[in-house]
């Protein structure tokens, strides 16, 4: 084996940094995302055609393009924001162009299974639009919200590998750079193996949660 356990230890440690930041930064953007995207859409509380529009053909957009084009794609930006186009920061910026519109997708239709009679429940009450969507709408849809955030995770995970493909750091730049490159097989089937390991560990805490969360 052409690494040691240290080289192996920092790629994951890069790996876990890579997805913690990219997912707390997509949170902060997909969630008001997907908020409005099922407040303005016809019929609901803050309907408006114009916004809907706008905000649905954005999405897609970025949904539309795969992660190593887009990762390609806004290295102008990335150099922008970070400095550089290289590196576990830089590969921050496309995960959360990638991540983004995805949980806002997925926030959308947690929030949208939630049953109309209790948006109508809170109307009836004088409740604002603001204190529908903070009181009624995600209290009732955080159980599935969780599951949502579990699955983006989970594809950031996959991601921030891919990203090491064109120099992102991480257990992916790990597998590509020794397991690929100089052929060390080894190399590559521990990296595979820590991240089977990391996404069910990731799944099994997010159903856990999600379940404990039901139950209330």
């Amino acid at each position: 084996m052409l690494v040691d356990q240290e080289q192996i230890w920092e790629a994951l440690v890069e790996t876990i940094s890579m997805v913690s930041f990219s997912l707390l930064f997509s949170v902060v953007i997909g969630l008001p995302l997907g908020i409005l995207l099922v407040v303005t859409r016809k019929g609901h509380l803050l309907e408006n055609a114009i916004v809907f529009k706008v905000l649905n053909g954005t999405v897609n957009i970025f949904r539309s393009v795969p992660f190593i084009i887009l990762m390609v794609a806004i290295i102008p930006v990335t150099r922008l924001i970070v400095g550089t186009s290289i590196g576990t920061a830089a590969a921050v910026v496309p995960l959360v162009f990638y991540a983004g519109p995805y949980i806002a997708r997925l926030i959308e239709n947690s929030l949208l299974e939630v049953d109309p009679g209790v948006v109508e429940a809170a109307e009836a009450m004088g409740a604002t639009p603001g204190q529908i969507i903070l009181r009624f709408l995600i209290p009732e849809a955080l159980s599935s919200l969780v599951l949502a955030i579990t699955i983006a995770t989970i594809g950031l995970v996959g991601a921030s590998a891919m990203a090491g493909a064109v120099g992102g750091g991480g257990l992916g730049d790990l597998a590509i750079t020794y397991g690929y490159q100089r052929f060390d097989t080894v190399v590559m089937l521990i990296t595979v193996g820590i991240l089977v390991v990391l996404v069910q560990g990731l799944q099994t805490f997010g159903n856990i949660t999600a379940k404990s969360i039901r139950r209330r």
